[in-house]
């Protein structure tokens, strides 16, 4: 069903419902006690008031999904990113996603303590990316660059380097070099690691004097494994605790922002370029250490990996409680289906000196003979072949219809992982682990 893009949104089915469950939410909510602080009883309560809105909300959407994203994009004329559509979704339409208010006010309390409001967003971007209309849409605005890179843009062309909180981004011999420099928590994933990860991969991406990307870990700062590089420890379970890490700014904006940029490349608006729609490079990691969760996430989008011999590879998904990104996705494409079990639902490791290993990486090689084997990789991968056969590659492998339809469903269960018992339950014991 579709509607005019200034539609109101009371002339619509399902409105006044919604409306009216979303209002018996707040003033349930708004009248008990923090989570943590409840009977039984009131839990209760709190969570048949939650769920008869989010049913409300979810049948609205299952009719009007299209019409609601045309309003909110004036008719598809305007490419909003996740974070600017869910805030004027409530903008316009209120009590179907949270406001930035009450998001303010969740953000400020523990996991354990938030009433999960980041839920009725998933059930908006599922609904949105699902639609054969919408989410071919909003796919394409999150391959556009960040404002942040393109405001930086100027002086990264004139210099060439570029030092972030957790990324240093470094251009040489047309190599956009880029290095993970969390070095007292092992490359650990949060919000800011996210947006500095995204506005490197947009200049290296942007910047047309680089030829081939390539992403390794920095050396360590960290007790245990000081002057050592690590490639990631995954998602900061200490910052999922204090309730950290978000749905949108890190869990989507991750996989549908920088990883699939890595893929797909970057959809730019150059009237020049009228044969190709997205700027694409071809990238190279290395493994130094370890690539525990999002690290291993990350690797299953490039063209070419390379393991020190001692490293080893997880995606510890069931001990987290939370779904490893679009790893569910892609990495039976690489390993197979009886491995992809193993590693996701059981936390196997693979080490690098296995041989089930090279499924997921291209080489293994001594630590003291990485920096060699690198530049070889980088060399092989410098050619206008190449970009054109790992576009085809990456077409045939991963269709755009089949991972946004992924990422529709990942979208709505991500939000109900990160608000489970069992996850909070289990960041916190981790939280409360010493450094």
């Amino acid at each position: 069903m579709s509607a005019a893009p200034d539609a109101d949104p009371a002339a619509l089915d399902g409105w006044p419902a919604l409306a009216e469950a979303a209002g018996r939410e707040a003033a349930v909510l708004a009248a008990l006690p923090s989570p943590t602080e409840r009977t039984p009883g009131q839990r209760a309560e709190a969570e048949a008031a939650k769920g008869t809105a989010r049913a409300a909300r979810a049948r609205f959407l299952d009719d009007h999904a299209d019409a609601v994203y045309d309003r909110l994009t004036e008719g598809r004329s305007r490419s909003l990113r996740i974070e600017d559509l869910v805030e004027a979704a409530a903008a316009a339409f209120p009590g179907l996603v949270p406001d930035a208010d009450l998001l303010a006010r969740e953000r400020a309390r523990t996991q354990a303590d938030k009433d999960g409001h980041e839920i009725d967003q998933g059930i908006f971007l599922r609904a949105v990316l699902r639609s054969p209309v919408a989410g071919p849409h909003l796919m394409e605005a999150m391959l556009r660059p960040t404002a942040r890179a393109l405001r930086l843009l100027p002086e990264f062309l004139r210099t060439g380097v570029l030092e972030m909180e957790a990324v240093r981004l470094e251009r040489r011999d047309g190599v956009a070099r880029l290095t993970m420099c969390r070095e007292d928590r092992l490359n650990a994933e949060d919000n800011q690691q996210v947006d500095d990860m995204e506005t490197a991969v947009d200049l290296a991406l942007l910047d047309p004097s680089v030829r081939v990307g390539l992403l390794r870990g920095g050396e360590m700062s960290h007790p245990r494994y000081r002057g050592r590089r690590v490639f990631s420890a995954g998602i900061n379970l200490k910052n999922l605790s204090s309730g950290d890490i978000s749905l949108v700014d890190f869990l989507l904006r991750r996989e549908l922002g920088y990883i699939h940029k890595l893929i797909r490349g970057l959809r730019t608006d150059d009237g020049g370029a009228w044969h190709v729609r997205h700027v694409e490079k071809p990238w190279v990691a290395v493994v130094d250490g370890f690539a525990i969760g999002g690290g291993t996430q990350l690797l299953l989008a490039f063209d070419h990996v390379i393991a020190a011999s001692d490293a080893y590879l997880s995606l510890p998904a069931a001990k987290e409680g939370i779904i490893p990104g679009a790893s569910n996705f892609r990495f039976s494409r690489y390993v197979g289906p009886r491995l992809s079990r193993q590693v996701i639902l059981e936390g196997r490791r693979i080490w690098a000196t296995e041989p089930q290993a090279r499924l997921l990486v291209d080489e293994v090689v001594e630590p003291a003979e990485l920096d060699a084997a690198v530049e070889r990789s980088l060399d092989r991968l410098d050619g206008e072949a190449v970009l054109a056969n790992r576009r085809m590659l990456n077409l045939a492998e991963e269709p755009e219809d089949a991972f946004r339809a992924y990422m529709a469903e990942f979208a709505f269960q991500q939000a109900l992982r990160l608000y489970g018992e069992d996850v909070i339950h289990k960041v916190g014991r981790f939280a409360a682990r010493p450094a």
